[in-house]
């Protein structure tokens, strides 16, 4: 019910952010036509960047949970009133002066979105999705409206204005009515508001196949951004300038979110897609901003847009394996790299232009395919499987598929992959930077994007992805070289820097270098192709410490780049493999210095999510068959084996490396499983550990014949001593839960004997990796220090020891004892005199059963320290 309730307030929140936005859009429209609008122009866009803002939270949130048209109609409106607040903004400043210039600025986005949002309303009608089919063909209605109002005065603005406030009153009536259904706990209900019955089927939905439901966004601002350059080539707009920069770049943004959302939904290849696209929206944005600073147009060098058009070729390629339609699709982009190659003025030439027309009309279709087939029970074919058919007949290519797809290299990633990206972006940065000349003669070209862009931002995505995923000398790399290319790119081509400064250009470079030459050192242990792609940046560096103190000799810096961007090809073209194949088709190679246990966590040890049931049913099922696992506790991370299979527990004590006088101790979920051996505890040890678990005490008490009844047989010689075994019930759902899957199990510190506790599942990947079967991840554990293990031996004479005091001090474990003394304190009799009868009567079950010790003595608790040649117990 909480989660209900939290998605409708976000579904809520949306709906009031859109009536909010239509109220004061319908509010600017009616008082359009006075001398003094009632909200200035500058407000208006600052409010509408709010409301983006807003409707990007709830849009993002509401797709990570389920997958619903509202996702989309959120996330475009967000885009539109982003791009359409800043315009706004240009307006009220007065950087809008020219006549018809504001409409040039507006009019290529509001089309977009006419078409978008038509589009939306279309796919909701069609699957019964009232609310959202008419706020989008409101707001779309609104836009068309508007464009023509620009164009022409007898369209009156009071029709947008009517539009808008249509959006008004059905967005916050459907909005209201839901919190309303939610806070009276469904027991009021607002016709039409009640969207129950479609609650289960989303998350039915949303929970099975694999698409991808944030590419309708993507595809959404890859419409936007043809439009700015399509309109002017078919004379909407009559020129291209700042004034169109926020469309642009806005969409480059929310592209960069759309990408890491795509990680996200485990879809690799078009999270390097969308990737790919925000390197060119934020370049054309920089290209209509560059002629504020130079008379002439900005010249694009050949030789990196080439290579551009290579890797969009690549990826369209493996594209097709799961979808034809969406490889098709890329296609259109490596014509437009081409284009923009074969044109020195690239955006403002009219074949790039012609494009990007085609590009706006492949993307309508493509977002009304995807749309359409979030929600439909008949899906439009999109060739999904076609080439994957093909593929499956050779015998030399098998495609990688299954659960473990996405699996990362140590414990659980909410993210796919991103190296693909990382690898091409160096491609990219690296390519670009072959241009050659002065400083001057380098503000002559478009260069800073793909350098600070493409080399920069999007490493530094990458680099927190490889970071999620276990990834860390990757993931160092990766920022290391994206702050790098940011610098570089902002201080040498942005003309930052000149003789005066060189100096402290070439510290800083120097600093970068001898990071790069530590991480050049670490990759010996990783693998030969990181090697060399540490090492061969090393070039860059050094070509951008020669030219820091102009002593460059011509074509080093060539020769470098040249080098450093065909290894990063080659490790582009190998992750794409290793992430789509089995098989090492074009393998990153072994480390060139090999440290036995590492690397075993990739390619045996299973690591598995610890917060979803089916993992720690999975984990059950390989203790049952004799495997030994990692997992958390209530503590640090524990290694643990099946009591009842003595090849498991043998076997744990041989990865463990423990010592002799380290015995493993003994964990059941509750003391029912110690039910049939109850006769042969004292009660007053029996009642002390009802009251003190579950917790981290671990109780050490004598050995007896009730070990026979957990079914140990061989394997008891590992747990404890001959005198005594370390027994505990963890405070623990996940531990307790695989302990009543798999019954009682022996349990030992998960590290080498001597080493510190592991407090993180990547820690145990790191110590015990190769040794272990599965790790049962669940992030940092929740305390880093261990249990604490009292000495129970001679509990009935009213003796405890402290073996170790953990995280549960003497004090509070001395006030249980005593509480549970309280039960076998004196008892008064019927004429008042006190009576000892109940020690008596303990007395007598010791002596018939044989037991654990002698009687509680109810008067005294003496405590003991634990030293001079006592059993040394295990750590937990």
């Amino acid at each position: 019910m909480a989660v209900r309730k939290a998605e409708s307030l976000h579904y809520s929140i949306g709906l009031l952010g859109i009536s909010a936005g239509s109220l004061l859009l319908a509010v600017h429209f009616y008082s359009s036509l006075r001398a003094a609008p009632v909200i200035p122009s500058t407000a208006l866009g600052i409010l509408l960047l709010i409301l983006s803002s807003l409707l990007a939270y709830a849009g993002i949130w509401r797709s990570l949970r389920n997958a619903t048209l509202f996702s989309s109609l959120f996330l475009t409106i967000s885009v539109l009133w982003c791009g359409y607040g800043v315009v706004f903004i240009l307006q009220g400043q007065g950087v809008l002066n020219d006549t018809g210039d504001f409409r040039n600025a507006l009019v290529p986005g509001l089309l977009t979105f006419t078409l978008a949002l038509l589009i939306i309303a279309v796919v909701g009608f069609l699957n019964k999705e009232v609310v959202l089919s008419m706020i989008a063909s409101a707001v779309s209605l609104a836009s068309a409206h508007e464009v023509a109002m620009r164009y022409n005065t007898a369209f009156g603005s009071s029709a947008v204005a009517c539009n808008y406030m249509i959006v008004c009153l059905a967005g916050g009536y459907f909005a209201l009515g839901r919190i309303l259904y939610f806070l009276s706990k469904e027991k009021i209900a607002i016709p039409g508001t009640d969207l129950a019955k479609n609650k289960a089927h989303e998350q039915i939905q949303s929970t099975s196949g694999s698409m991808n439901h944030f590419a309708v966004t993507g595809l959404i601002l890859n419409m936007l951004s043809a439009s700015v350059f399509g309109c002017r080539l078919l004379g909407v707009t009559s020129k291209l300038f700042i004034g169109q920069v926020p469309w642009l770049w806005a969409a480059g943004i929310y592209q960069i979110g759309v990408c890491v959302l795509s990680y996200r939904a485990m879809d690799v290849l078009m999270a390097t897609f969308f990737g790919f696209t925000s390197i060119l929206k934020f370049a054309g944005g920089y290209c209509l901003l560059y002629p504020i600073w130079q008379t002439e147009e900005p010249t694009f060098p050949i030789p990196f847009l080439v290579v551009f058009s290579i890797l969009f070729a690549v990826l369209a390629l493996f594209l097709t394996l799961k979808s034809l339609v969406d490889g098709l699709y890329l296609l259109f982009y490596v014509a437009y790299c081409i284009a923009l190659a074969c044109r020195p003025k690239g955006f403002f030439e009219g074949g790039p232009q012609g494009v990007d027309v085609a590009i706006f009309v492949a993307s309508a279709l493509m977002t009304m395919i995807h749309l359409y087939n979030v929600k439909a029970g008949a899906k439009i074919p999109t060739g999904k499987g076609v080439m994957k058919a093909l593929v499956a007949s050779s015998s030399f290519l098998k495609l990688r598929e299954g659960a473990n797809l996405h699996a990362p290299y140590l414990g659980y990633s909410k993210y796919a992959d991103a190296e693909v990206l990382g690898y091409a972006c160096s491609v990219l940065a690296s390519f670009a930077m072959t241009v050659t000349g002065g400083t001057q003669a380098s503000l002559d070209t478009v260069v800073i994007p793909w350098v600070v862009v493409a080399g920069g931002i999007l490493k530094l995505l990458c680099g927190s992805v490889a970071f999620a995923r276990g990834k860390t000398l990757e993931s160092c790399a990766f920022i290391l070289y994206a702050v790098m290319w940011i610098i570089w790119g902002l201080t040498r081509y942005g003309g930052l820097y000149g003789t005066s400064r060189s100096f402290h250009t070439a510290v800083g470079i120097i600093a970068f270098m001898l990071f790069n030459s530590f991480i050049v050192f670490c990759t010996l242990f990783l693998s030969i192709t990181w090697f060399f792609y540490s090492l061969t940046f090393l070039l860059i560096a050094v070509s951008f410490l020669l030219d820091a103190i102009s002593a460059l000799p011509a074509g080093y810096d060539i020769a470098a780049t040249l080098i450093f961007g065909l290894v990063s090809f080659y490790c582009f073209l190998s992750a794409l493999f290793s992430s789509t194949f089995e098989g090492s088709c074009l393998p990153m190679g072994r480390p060139l210095v090999q440290l036995s246990g590492v690397g075993g966590g990739m390619t045996k040890c299973l690591h598995l999510p610890a917060r979803k049931a089916s993992s720690v049913k999975r984990i059950a099922d390989i203790l049952k068959n004799g495997g030994t696992c990692g997992i958390p506790t209530d503590t640090v991370y524990v290694l643990v084996a099946a009591c009842n299979r003595p090849d498991a527990v043998e076997k744990a004590h041989r990865s463990k490396r423990q010592a002799q006088e380290r015995p493993m101790s003994l964990w059941i979920s509750s003391l029912k499983q110690l039910e049939p051996a109850k006769h042969l505890f004292s009660p007053l040890l029996w009642d002390f550990m009802d009251a003190a678990w579950p917790s981290p005490i671990s109780l050490v008490i004598p050995r007896g014949e009730w070990v026979d009844f957990l079914g140990m047989k061989d394997s008891a010689k590992y747990v404890g001593t001959p005198q005594s075994v370390a027994i505990r019930i963890p405070d623990c759902s996940v531990t307790t839960h695989l302990i009543d899957l798999v019954g009682p199990i022996v349990v030992t510190s998960a590290n080498p004997t001597g080493e510190a506790d592991t407090t993180h599942h990547n820690q145990v990947y790191a110590k015990l990796g190769d040794k272990v079967d599965a790790v049962l991840c669940d992030g940092p554990s929740p305390e880093n220090i261990a249990s604490t293990v009292v000495d129970c031996t001679k509990i009935d004479s009213g003796n405890i020891g402290f073996f170790r005091v953990g995280i549960i001090p003497k004090s509070q474990v001395l006030q249980i004892l005593e509480q549970v003394q309280k039960k076998y304190s004196l008892v008064p009799n019927s004429d008042g005199c006190s009576t000892k009868g109940r020690e008596e009567h303990l007395n007598h079950v010791h002596a018939v059963h044989n037991g654990v010790g002698t009687a509680a003595s109810a008067e005294r608790v003496a405590v003991r320290s634990a030293d001079g040649g006592r059993e040394n117990h295990t750590r937990l």
